[in-house]
C-alpha cells in the first residue's frame, strides 16, 4: 500500500535490507532515521534504493540555514523521496532547504524530494512541552508551525495523527503533505508516544502517509503484521489523498 511507510530502526543494515525486502509490496516506501543512517551512513541508504524501494530520509535537520541548505541537497542526490528539517529551525531555515533541492532536480534532471517540516514529535505532551519553556498546548505548537512551514514553501508536514484534522481543515494548499508517525493498531500499545490514533483514524483524520515501526519490525511475523496493517487502512472512511 502505497500510504504504508515501514521504519527501519533496527539495529544492523542486514536487519534493514532484510525487511525492506520481504515487505516489499505491502510497504510503498521505508524510513530511514537518525538510528541506522548513523550507523551505516548513506549507504544503507543506496542498499534500500538498490532494491527498487522508496527512501523517506528523517534526520530532522536542525542547523543553520547554509548547513541546513547543505544536508538537504546531499538527500536530493542521494535519491530519497521525502526528507525532514525541524519547523523550529525557521522560515529562511526550511526556505533554504527547499531551495537546495529544486536546484538538484533542475541541475541533475531528477525527482525532487519533499520537504518535510516536523513540528511537535509526537512522544511531547503538554508537560514535556513546559519543560522546555513552550506554555501551549501540543495542538496549539503544531497548527503554529505548521502554518509556518507552509508559508515557507515545505512540501509538508510531519504530524501526530491527532493534529492531522486539524492541519488539513487549516491549511488551503490541497497537496500539501501530512506524515503521520504515531500509528498503532488496535490493541497495540503506545510505547514512548504520547499522541496516537489507529491507521484507519488517521487516514480518515486526513494523513496521506502512516510511518510504523515497532508493531512491524519487532513482530514475529513482519509481513504478516504490516498486511494486517494495510487491512486496517483500507478500512478508513477518509478522503485523504495518495501523494
Amino acid at each position: 500500500m502505497d500510504k504504508l511507510i515501514v521504519a527501519l530502526d533496527v539495529d544492523t543494515p542486514a536487519q534493514a535490507l532484510s525487511l525492506a525486502k520481504e515487505l516489499q509490496g505491502v510497504a510503498g516506501m521505508f524510513k530511514i532515521g537518525s538510528q541506522l543512517f548513523t550507523l551505516a551512513g548513506p549507504q544503507i541508504v543506496k542498499d534500500v534504493l538498490a532494491t527498487g524501494a522508496k527512501v523517506f530520509l528523517d534526520l530532522k535537520f536542525h542547523d543553520i540555514p547554509h548547513q541546513v541548505a547543505g544536508a538537504a541537497r546531499s538527500a536530493a542526490q542521494l535519491g530519497v523521496s521525502l526528507f525532514t528539517a525541524h519547523a523550529s529551525g525557521g522560515a529562511e531555515m526550511m526556505q533554504r532547504a527547499v531551495a537546495a533541492v529544486s536546484d538538484v532536480a533542475a541541475k541533475e534532471g531528477t525527482a525532487r524530494p519533499a520537504v518535510l517540516a516536523v513540528s511537535v514529535l509526537t512522544s511531547m505532551d503538554t508537560n514535556a512541552l513546559a519543560q522546555i519553556g513552550v506554555n501551549a498546548s501540543p495542538e496549539e505548537s503544531v497548527l503554529r508551525l505548521v502554518k509556518l512551514a507552509e508559508q515557507a514553501g515545505v512540501d509538508g508536514v510531519v504530524a501526530s495523527p491527532r493534529e492531522a484534522a486539524t492541519i488539513r481543515s487549516t491549511i488551503a494548499r490541497k497537496n500539501f503533505l501530512i506524515v503521520t508517525p504515531g500509528i498503532r493498531p488496535a490493541g497495540n500499545e503506545a510505547g514512548d508516544q504520547r499522541r496516537v490514533a489507529t491507521p484507519a483514524a488517521a487516514l480518515a483524520a486526513g494523513a496521506d502517509y502512516l510511518v510504523v515501526g515497532r508493531p512491524i519490525t519487532a513482530a514475529a511475523d513482519p509481513l504478516a503484521a504490516a498486511r494486517q496493517i494495510a487491512v486496517e487502512m483500507s478500512q478508513s472512511t477518509g478522503t485523504a489523498t495518495n501523494a
